[in-house]
């Protein structure tokens, strides 16, 4: 990998029509928060808002006059997602090498990016070709418009068959307190064993989320946990994933300036290791094997 990402990632996949509908001086401003907490990686796909949230931050970043090589843009393809400004038949996955090439190109466009610092395939397809995506990779690569190559919800297998021809340098995943499989399924010592460097969506999982016992568990934990920090519970989760080996890059999708700055502040939280095992005990409600 031979981009470097901030500790913590803003995902902009909310700040379109999905959900706040942020205008381009809002976008703006969004950024310009980001970078003064030393958050500087903004993570897209092409499908956010309908295939129209890239454009929207595009021209915020042009309005923003950041320069371009204050920040790291991530963005991801394949999915065909059915909307208005994609009238698809049904829901479906391409990654033939002509489609990933032209993806890359129109986020570049629509992002007013010129190249973007990292580029994924957004999920597996059971008809992926490994030749035909090393081959993409290898035209963005080349013409300078990808720094890093990865991949997005792969399994290890998955990442193994891209990884066969092509350089997967990050594969961004679910994996929080609350979803702990890529824990004990393999897909971590995978990532380390392969340097594919991980990348956490919904890093706070649903511990906010969900009024279950093991969410009571988590809470009570933290509770105590926030005390001994001085952080807030969003903090110490985050911390949590910062602490694992594998070097885990959080991806928040808040839209609170306030929430931001408190995940800009997780990375000076380090977690003892008794404390990282109090988390995953109330998490899965037994104590370890």
């Amino acid at each position: 990998m031979k981009s470097k990402f901030s500790s913590v990632v803003l995902g902009c996949m909310d700040w379109g029509n999905w959900r706040r509908s942020f205008s381009a001086t809002e976008m703006a401003d969004m950024m310009h928060h980001g970078l003064s907490e030393g958050l500087t990686t903004f993570d897209h796909a092409d499908i956010y808002g309908d295939y129209t949230v890239e454009a929207q931050f595009g021209q915020a970043f042009k309005e923003s006059k950041i320069d371009r090589s204050a920040i790291q843009i991530i963005t991801k393809c394949g999915i065909q997602y059915p909307c208005e400004n994609r009238p698809h038949a049904i829901k479906h996955y391409q990654y033939d090498t002509d489609y990933i090439i032209h993806s890359a190109e129109a986020s570049i466009k629509a992002l007013n990016c010129d190249y973007l610092d990292a580029f994924l395939l957004h999920r597996p397809s059971p008809l992926m070709d490994p030749d035909a995506i090393a081959k993409a990779a290898d035209h963005l690569q080349s013409q300078g418009k990808v720094v890093d190559f990865g991949v997005s919800n792969f399994t290890p297998s998955q990442s193994d068959l891209v990884q066969k021809r092509a350089v997967v340098g990050l594969n961004q995943i679910e994996v929080s307190l609350t979803h702990l499989d890529p824990f004990f399924n393999g897909s971590l010592d995978h990532m380390m064993t392969h340097d594919i460097r991980p990348m956490a969506w919904r890093p706070l999982g649903r511990v906010f989320k969900d009024k279950t016992e093991q969410s009571h568990r988590i809470h009570k934990v933290l509770a105590a946990l926030c005390e001994i920090y001085d952080a807030s519970k969003d903090q110490l989760l985050m911390a949590w994933l910062l602490k694992h080996p594998s070097r885990i890059i959080p991806v928040i999708g808040t839209t609170n300036k306030e929430r931001i700055t408190a995940a800009a502040g997780a990375d000076k939280i380090h977690l003892s290791e008794i404390h990282w095992f109090e988390l995953l005990v109330a998490s899965q409600g037994h104590k370890v094997p």
